[in-house]
């Protein structure tokens, strides 16, 4: 199994380290990047940043927590080869919404379009936002969902 990169900041990181070990339970290699003890007073981008550039340079998939998730994505996304996706928890389809062969309506259908439609390679949580529970499901379908390789997907994907 590839190896999976996780960064969080004071804000995530319980949740980092709860994920961590179930991120390992489905079989893959993790890499903590950071931050290694809880300090209310560090930075995210000091820990985001890096591990953003490990993915990129690896062509891997990372995990990334904080308070939101939104300015970790942020810092993310400001690496080049990086698309990472912001998960706040399960929400309830409004429009009818077809996922390849079916409708789906567990929740997590905006983490299965950022994998399938945009190749998302890194899963940004806001850890005030969800559950351990919610996480879990929330990561075992980032690392499990594919990318469709539709060529309208390709196309797009092309012009970031």
């Amino acid at each position: 199994m590839p190896k999976i990169y996780f960064a969080a900041d004071h804000a995530g990181f319980d949740l980092k380290t709860a994920l961590l070990a179930h991120v390992r339970t489905l079989g893959y290699e993790v890499e903590d990047m950071g931050a290694s003890a809880l300090n209310p007073e560090d930075d995210y981008p000091d820990f985001i940043t890096p591990c953003a550039r490990r993915v990129a340079e690896k062509m891997a998939k990372g995990i990334i927590i904080g308070g939101s998730g939104q300015g970790e994505a942020m810092v993310a996304n400001r690496i080049p080869g990086i698309r990472a996706a912001v998960f706040y928890g399960p929400i309830r389809v409004t429009k009818a919404l077809d996922i390849e062969g079916g409708r789906s309506e567990d929740g997590y259908d905006a983490v299965r379009l950022a994998r399938r439609h945009n190749d998302a390679n890194m899963l940004s949580i806001g850890a005030r936002f969800v559950s351990g529970q919610e996480a879990d499901e929330a990561v075992r379908i980032f690392l499990e969902t594919p990318f469709s390789d539709a060529e309208r997907h390709r196309r797009r994907l092309a012009k970031f």
